[in-house]
């Protein structure tokens, strides 16, 4: 099921005055298929303008490379000044994973743009952090050293040649730095309090670098190598400070969150409400600036609402609601999803799963071909899933099942996660065959064009055959969830996991059908006949969990 793997791109441009060069570069990025542009922010006083971009890999590194391109052609390093560290005209290039993609190949696509980039422009190109080819290059910080002033005779040493294009100055472009690193969440949490010195005071403790050790006179204290001593704070990946926000007439702790992996959201927000009750104060919500991905909140959302004694496998619409309210995310401004969630901002429209039940109902009953039995298979599996996950949901918490509560938090999240992809192959289905469609009318009047609409056609019957598949093979997690639910939940919600597996074992049976008659199109018999022995395995796999479930639930009812 597509459509997941999502990174983000926040390339750091030498230009933040003049708006015709501004705006070419943002044209540039949009004029990108697959990439949203969430966000354009210029500094007039640092002549630097920060791009962030999300979408699929491939997609957002041509972005990358696009505006790269036009800043070659509209950016001159020897005009510049700003307050902001610099040394070149696409100063640093960071790419982000946001969902479905690790570090690694987010690391990945920062080498090859990075190559690209040398080879393209002609220009010195470093890589660091994630990517970095040595340890000594990890700090962005470190590569920087000197700026675009010190590149002419730091290029001329052997430790500092570039890992892309040549060791030589270019006085219009300077150097780039490529790389791929952590989310940066920045994130500020309110006080009842108007005094800056007391979010200070919190923020040293909870940070990860710390305060200075400070000696009986009042100095900070210093090691052998003039290094100063440092007390370590409380949270790894944070650095804070404390300041006063006049509009909101009450002093924040200011965080940088620079691994929301290792440190959770919540965790941060419970800890800085600890300090702040030792120091007699309240934490009275707190805010998001920028942009988030999905997860820190989902998990927020789960964390609360296991600490209030349910389940964490609650749909994601109420674990969001859960981590806003818990956070105080709406306490300064309204927190708005689909604009400050990465993931619901680039996200394409899903027009079958969004319209009423009536509506859908009405559209597979019409003349068209699509939606058809695929997309009614995969809403039936999610039906069934969301059926499993309503009897563990149910049963979390609930008294006499204590011993199964912990493997049904876990039931109840992994039904949620099988719900939503076939929620997602609802539309994947129709675009899936849209593609025959579109393929079927493309012109045959010369061998090359009868050529590529032939090989078009078998593209389009593969993924068409490839999808329902997918939803085959999910239908089948929907069904196991049901039946584990039937086993271990509450006895009264034993019906619903028997509906739940009857659905989830149709929804299989209707996919793999769908695989059945699309493989008849397909001219690599070979191929073929191995996907029909995987799908029809699928489906008598289907039909024998739905089998024990039935069972488990007459036994339970006693008829």
């Amino acid at each position: 099921m597509a459509g997941s793997r999502v990174i983000e791109c926040v390339p750091n441009f030498s230009e933040g005055r003049d708006k015709a060069i501004i705006e070419a570069i943002a044209r540039a990025i949009s004029g990108v298929a697959g990439v949203t542009l969430l966000d354009v922010d210029p500094g007039a006083d640092t002549n630097r303008t920060v791009y962030t971009f999300a979408g699929p890999p491939e997609d957002v590194a041509e972005a990358a490379l696009a505006a790269a391109r036009k800043a070659r052609e509209l950016i001159d390093m020897r005009n510049h000044s700003g307050a902001h560290p610099r040394m070149g005209a696409l100063d640093v290039c960071p790419f982000v994973p946001v969902r479905g993609v690790t570090m690694e190949e987010c690391a990945d696509v920062s080498r090859t743009v990075g190559r690209r980039l040398a080879e393209e422009l002609g220009v010195p190109v470093y890589l660091y952090e994630a990517a970095a080819s040595r340890p000594e290059r990890r700090s962005l910080a470190d590569i920087r050293s000197g700026e675009y002033e010190a590149l002419p005779d730091k290029l001329k040493k052997p430790e500092w040649a570039p890992d892309f294009g040549p060791a030589s100055f270019d006085p219009r472009w300077g150097a780039t730095v490529v790389g791929a690193r952590e989310f940066l969440i920045a994130y500020n949490v309110n006080l009842n309090t108007r005094d800056r010195k007391l979010a200070h005071e919190i923020a040293l403790n909870i940070r990860e670098g710390g305060r200075a050790v400070k000696g009986p006179d009042g100095a900070s204290l210093r090691d052998a190598q003039g290094t100063l001593i440092k007390t370590p704070g409380r949270l790894n990946h944070v650095r804070a400070i404390g300041w006063y926000i006049d509009s909101y007439r009450r002093a924040q702790v200011s965080i940088n969150l620079t691994n929301y992996h290792a440190t959770p959201l919540h965790v941060v927000y419970e800890t800085v409400r600890e300090e702040a009750e030792k120091l007699g104060l309240l934490v009275t919500g707190s805010e998001v600036v920028g942009l988030l991905p999905l997860e820190p909140l989902v998990e927020a959302g789960r964390f609360y609402l296991r600490r209030a004694g349910k389940s964490g496998g609650a749909p994601e619409a109420e674990l969001l609601e859960t981590a806003i309210q818990s956070l105080g995310l709406d306490s300064v401004a309204p927190f708005e999803g689909d604009k400050k969630i990465v993931e619901y901002a680039i996200r394409a429209p899903a027009p079958l799963v969004s319209r009423t039940v009536a509506s859908f109902s009405d559209e597979v009953s019409s003349d068209s071909p699509a939606p058809g039995g695929g997309s009614v298979a995969a809403l039936a599996g999610s039906l069934g899933a969301a059926l499993a996950a309503m009897v563990a949901n149910l049963t979390v918490g609930k008294k006499g099942y204590e011993g199964a509560w912990k493997d049904l938090d876990a039931l109840a999240l992994k039904a949620q996660d099988v719900k939503n992809r076939l929620l997602t192959a609802v539309d994947e289905d129709t675009d899936a065959f849209n593609d025959v469609l579109a393929a079927q009318k493309l012109p045959k009047g010369t061998e090359e064009e009868k050529k590529a609409r032939a090989d078009a056609i078998q593209a389009g019957y593969r993924s068409a055959t490839l999808v329902p598949l997918a939803t085959a093979k999910a239908c089948l997690e929907a069904a196991r969830a049901s039946e584990s639910s039937a086993v271990l939940g509450n006895k009264a919600s034993v019906t619903d996991a028997g509906v739940g597996a009857l659905m989830a074992a149709a929804g299989a049976e209707g996919a793999v059908i769908n695989v059945l008659i699309n493989l008849g199109s397909i001219e690599d018999r070979v191929w073929a006949d191995r996907i029909r022995a995987e799908a029809e395995a699928v489906a008598a796999e289907a039909r024998a969990v739905r089998d024990r479930t039935l069972e488990k639930v007459r036994e339970t009812m006693g008829s």
